[in-house]
């Protein structure tokens, strides 16, 4: 009797890993679109692409793009003040597409749908100033 109640035939544990494989590829699937839209966005900020995909040196260059020195990207490492410098620079990285602020809390609370619109949209890179390279200003 006691060896019967020990066996369970059900099949729940192949639908558990069944459902752990789905969410597997759709992480991976994730992954591989962010790291297309880091390459995209750093190619329309005339950089070579391969520069948006490794990691810390991005956000280097997305501090010297934006006119601050580039070791603020470095401060996207160190504990405690990391997510702080995180936030500045995705909000330097909005306002050098002429995004505000409510593109860079897109980009920090839905990366998978605002990096790919970033990168595939219409946004053009305008420069640390906003304003697009080239165009005569108004004054």
């Amino acid at each position: 009797m006691l060896s019967l109640i020990a066996q369970n035939s059900s099949s729940g544990g192949a639908a558990g890993g069944a459902f752990l494989f789905v969410l597997f590829i759709v992480a991976i699937g994730l992954g591989v679109l962010i790291l297309a839209s880091w390459w995209k966005i750093f190619t329309k900020m005339t950089q070579p692409g391969w520069y948006g995909i490794i990691p810390i040196f991005n956000y280097c260059v997305i501090a010297k793009k934006s006119g601050k020195d580039w070791w603020w990207g470095l401060l996207t490492v160190v504990p405690c003040i990391q997510i702080i410098f995180q936030i500045i620079l995705l909000n330097e990285l909005s306002k050098l597409f002429g995004k505000g602020v409510g593109y860079t809390l897109g980009l920090i609370f839905l990366p998978f749908i605002f990096f790919p619109m970033l990168a595939f949209g219409s946004a053009e890179y305008q420069g640390p100033q906003g304003k697009a390279f080239g165009t005569a200003e108004l004054s």
